[in-house]
Parts: structure tokens; sequence; C-alpha cells
């Protein structure tokens, strides 16, 4: 069941939220250990399906009233552990919870459990979880995505009806696209990120899964809005442009040059066809020109593990967390976080440190935030010629588990067509397009100005019609 159709069938008494989260974790019983989407379900979630039809029984009519949702282990659930996916965070437990969930339980929502993900969200194959890596529901040799991969698998696999993850550049869509959902990244400040593990401050956003363009739009609505307890969250007033009037038709541009070497040539076949489909809809397709695109990966690699670095200073053993003893303060340090931090965490902290240091900084970190504002440029300028941007969510379906791990150049590759929307803050939406010779599934991204989530969600409905 969809969320739509779920809401429908509990508000005409043919179901419940109980017998709707029963079914959910007898299958989570039998498929979860296959996928390992799942790092936790709640003890609790048959007591709050029970509360939410107690609630229904009494009149309430909240929007999410007795939907089950999975939530992706870097957001804070009050009283529940949230690792991040790490050693370093394998036994804390939230003592807040985050705005999102704030939200989600204001609306009636039940929470099943915490899914697996990319360490500290770091990575795009959900291979660097300190709890194992995340499976394909569609072929369990293959990589899920990363690095919100716990959540698309749980979807995909009909283990939650929808779900949240976090995306700092790719970790919502890539998965999506590699499990064939729908995930949205949403405009920088449109979704409060207070109570949800900082990666990358700059870049991370909080946004849904859903298996329709309906479902992720409900989820959108409910997580959005101004939060005074998050710095970069912003208000939306009545003449946003979010709240004009949308076109029946759009123009839709095309990026042609950045659709370069090493993009699959059956994902390259299937985006054609799909912007074939959009123009028998009466779309336009127009060619548009993005010079400083070619310079996102580059720029994106510099400012993450930047970003990144500085974040996770605060993982030391001193306040929460792991901790590990040695003969002095540094040793303590050297020892918690080199024994309880992965590999690619590793990687990108001393990126992030190298780029920051004295010597370096103007010639990595200033340069990178230069180039970032050229982009941004580059964005806003092609906005005022068309409505959309549209390119596919990935060079690549899905790949097999370990296939890239042992050259992170050729992992970070993968990002190529997702990272330029965290650089410019603006929103991008991954929509199912088909399937591979392999059975695997095609995503297809559209980008649009800020805070026009409603043009993604229409160009959404268009595509899976």
């Amino acid at each position: 069941m969809t969320i739509i159709e779920a809401l429908e069938k509990m508000k005409k008494r043919k179901t419940t939220s109980e017998q709707i989260v029963k079914d959910l974790l007898a299958k989570i019983e039998t498929e979860n250990p296959k996928l390992n989407a799942y790092l936790e379900v709640f003890a609790d979630v048959l007591e709050q399906a029970k509360r939410a039809d107690e609630r229904r029984r009494d009149g309430e009519d909240l929007p999410l009233l007795g939907i089950p949702l999975a939530i992706k282990d870097v957001i804070l659930v009050k009283d529940k552990i949230a690792t991040g996916a790490s050693k370093i965070l394998a036994n804390y437990k939230a003592s807040y919870d985050a705005t999102v969930i704030k939200k989600l339980k204001e609306a009636g929502a039940v929470l099943i459990g915490k899914t697996n993900c990319d360490e500290f969200a770091m990575g795009g194959s959900n291979e660097n979880s300190a709890f194992g890596p995340v499976r394909n529901p569609y072929d369990l040799d293959r990589v899920s995505g990363g690095s919100s991969g716990g959540s698309a698998a749980a979807l995909t696999a009909g283990l939650c009806l929808g779900a949240l993850g976090s995306d700092t550049g790719g970790s919502i869509r890539q998965p999506a696209s590699f499990c064939g959902v729908v995930g949205l990244k949403p405009t920088y400040g449109a979704v409060s990120r207070y109570g949800v593990m900082a990666m990358a401050s700059s870049l991370d956003q909080v946004g849904p899964f859903g298996q329709t363009i309906e479902d992720t739009e409900l989820l959108f609505k409910i997580i959005s809005g101004h939060d005074p307890l998050d710095s970069t969250s912003q208000k939306i007033t009545e003449d946003s442009p979010r709240k004009t009037e949308e076109s029946s038709r759009l123009k839709i541009g095309v990026p042609e040059s950045y659709l370069t070497d090493g993009v699959n040539p059956e994902v390259l076949a299937n985006f054609r066809e799909t912007l074939e489909k959009l123009k028998q809809a009466g779309h336009t397709i127009t060619t548009v020109d993005l010079p400083s695109l070619k310079y996102s990966l580059a720029c994106y690699y510099i400012i993450m593990p930047a970003e990144a670095s500085t974040n996770l200073a605060r993982y030391d053993g001193v306040r929460y967390g792991a901790y590990e003893a040695g003969d002095n303060l540094f040793q303590d340090y050297a020892k918690t976080r080199g024994q309880n931090f992965g590999a690619e965490v590793k990687r990108r902290i001393m990126l992030g440190t190298y780029v920051l240091s004295a010597g370096y900084y103007d010639a990595y970190y200033g340069r990178a935030v230069a180039v970032r504002k050229l982009i941004q440029a580059d964005f806003e300028k092609v906005f005022k010629q068309v409505d959309v941007i549209v390119m596919p969510t990935a060079p690549t379906t899905a790949f097999k588990i370990g296939e890239k791990t042992a050259d992170p150049l050729q992992m970070y590759l993968e990002d190529i067509f997702t990272v330029p929307a965290n650089l410019a803050g603006v929103p991008a939406i991954s929509i199912p397009s088909g399937k591979d010779s392999q059975g695997l599934p095609f995503g297809m991204q559209f980008f649009a100005s800020h805070f026009r989530e409603n043009l993604l969600f229409k160009i959404g409905r268009d595509i899976m019609k």
C-alpha cells in the first residue's frame, strides 16, 4: 500500500494501523536479515499503532495518523539509540526529538525503527556502515545506494510505507534511483536540520522517500517549514516563488555538455526515451549551458570533507559515545577515534583537515568556495530561461557490492549528477523511469529553483502516469 491508500483504507475502517504494522513486522522478520535495511525496530511500534487507532476512533483525523515510517539513523528520536551507523555512537541514546520527528509525531505517524546508512552519511553505496552493507532488494549482490540506502531498500522491499533520509551530495536521490522509488532533496533551508547529525552543514538536507509522487509530496509538506532552532531554516512567505501558479506545460533544460563520458549507455538511452515521453506530454525540451558544472565534483570533495572534519571533531569520547583509554589525553583521542571510526570517515577527516590547514586553505578551500558561487550563478541564470533542469540521477544502475570499494575515485564519480543541487542549494528529485536489461531501476533527476518543489512534483506525476 501507498501512504495515500493506507490512509483511505483506515478512514473507511477497512484496515487498522495495528494490522498494517503487524504485516510489516512479519515481513521485516523474514526480509531484513537478507537486506540489513533496519538497524533497530522499535519495541513500542505496536503500541504506537494501537494508540493511533484509538485516536482515529475518537474522531481525530491527522495527516499521517497510523502511517508507519522508517527513519535514517542520523536523525534523533528521543530515548532511542542513534548510532549514525558508527561504532563511536553504538550505545548513544538521543535525549530529544529532531524537529522533523516532532512534526511526524504531531501528524500522527508511527515510527517503525532506524534504518542503516553509510557511517555518518559518508558514502554512495551503503558499504561504509559499521554494521554491514545494505543490500538492494532487486539483487542482493548489489548495493542499495548511499548514504540513505537503508531507507530506500526498506521502502522498496515493503518494510515501511514511507521513509526519511538525508542528502548531502545525493544521499537520498541516488539510493532512490538504485532502488526504484521517489526521493526528494528539498531546497536548502526548507526542512529543519535540528536534531540531525551534521556531516557538511552547508550541504545537508533532510528529505522524504515515497512509493509515489503523492506520498513524497505529503511527507515533504509535513516536515518542511521554518524552525527557530535551525539558523539555516528559511521562512516561506505568501509571495515566495513556491506559492506562484504553475503552468500545465513546462520548459525543461538539458545540460547536454555535462552528459559526457562515463555514463552507462543504457542509462543514457533511458534518459532520451523519458525526454521523448515528456515532449509528447506537451513539455518543451531545450538545451542549456551550465559551464561551471564540470567543476562541481571537485568543488564538492573539498567543501564536504572540510565541513565534515570540523563537525566530527565533537566525537572524541569525552562527553558521549565510545571511549578508549590511553596513557594521556592525546592517546585517549587517538585510540577512541582510531578504533571507532571507519576507513571512509577517516579518509574524509584527513582530506578536510588538509584543505583547511595553513598554507593550503586558499589554494583549496577558498578556491572551492569561489567555484561554488559560480555554480550557483549558473543555476540562477538558467532558471530564468527554463522551469526545470533534467539529468540522469546516477551514471550507472546499482553496481555489485565490493565493485568500487578499492577505488574511492570511482565511487566518488557516482555523485557526478547529484552534487550540483547541494552546492547550489536548489531542490532536486529522483523519479523511477524504467529498468535496464538486468531488471535494475533507472532514476531520472529534476532540479528546480529555490522553493519550487511544486514543479518537481508536477513533472514527477507526468512521468509516473
